[in-house]
């Protein structure tokens, strides 16, 4: 089992979009933060195996600078 820090905002129709920014275009939603966080391991879980069948690397560098 591993971890990924995933990003959650709320949008104009109040949806929770939640994405995982060291998998590309790995993002979902949910009405509710805990439907959201169900749908995003789901979501993890998919792109990891559709990365690794196309021949990709799992996930990519994610970097936090300061400004």
């Amino acid at each position: 089992m591993a971890k990924y820090q995933v990003i959650v905002t709320q949008d104009e129709e109040g949806m929770y979009v939640v994405e995982c920014p060291s998998i590309p275009g790995c993002v979902t939603e949910g009405r509710t933060l805990e439907d959201a966080l169900a749908n995003i391991r789901e979501a993890i879980q998919v792109c990891l195996e559709t990365r690794r069948e196309l021949g990709l690397s799992p996930t990519v560098d994610v970097y936090e600078v300061e400004v």
